[in-house]
């Protein structure tokens, strides 16, 4: 009797386009690099890709939305009582350790979308979205007025920290744990009001 062939497992092709873009990104500018190049690198046909990044910015966009999803996993009990500040610190450290293996690639993308200024502008959607979502973790709204506020608030908090994040060679990351405690405290009263909804609503 002849055996049943073992049906091949299909590749997680998102998540291989990822990790082979962030390697690349280690080794070579990341303006330099197309498509091929990391469909190559993932051992993936352009054909196999295309329906799932258009371009480098898909790919950093799908990133960034998988280390939302990290840190929305990593959540522990009790994580949302306390001041918000403290939910805030705890919910951007925990992002941060999800980056840490990227960090060098980070960097170099960092610094590349810094001299494309059209590159860096696509890229501001994305950063809303993470800071939006970053928001709802702390149990804090990111709707109406008051939540565009926030995200614009949080965004530069989170970008003047990794900044420092970049630099960090610390076993514990407490140089970034440092700064951004003083960012949080320096925004609290500008920001304001960073109650939990029932908090609120009890005070309407």
């Amino acid at each position: 009797m002849a055996k049943r062939a073992t049906p091949q497992k299909k590749p997680d092709i998102p998540t291989a386009v990822i990790e082979a873009a962030m390697k690349l990104a280690e080794e070579t500018r990341w303006r330099d690099l197309s498509l091929t190049d990391i469909s190559d690198a993932a051992k993936l046909k352009l054909s196999e890709v295309y329906p799932h990044f258009s371009s480098k910015s898909a790919i950093l966009s799908a990133f960034a939305r998988r280390i939302d999803q990290e840190v929305l996993a990593g959540e522990e009990q009790g994580s949302r009582e306390g001041p918000a500040r403290d939910r805030l610190f705890d919910v951007l450290m925990r992002r941060f350790d999800a980056l840490q293996p990227y960090r060098k690639a980070i960097a170099e993308i960092a610094l590349d979308q810094a001299r494309d200024p059209l590159a860096a502008v696509c890229g501001l959607h994305t950063l809303r979205r993470s800071m939006a979502c970053m928001l709802e973790a702390a149990d804090l709204s990111a709707e109406g007025c008051r939540g565009v506020v926030r995200i614009k608030g949080l965004s530069l908090i989170y970008l003047a920290t990794m900044r420092v994040w970049l630099k960090d060679e610390s076993d514990d990351l407490s140089k970034t744990m440092a700064a951004l405690d003083k960012h949080l405290q320096r925004a609290e009263g500008m920001m304001g009001r960073f109650r939990p909804r029932g908090a609120a609503q009890a005070a309407a």
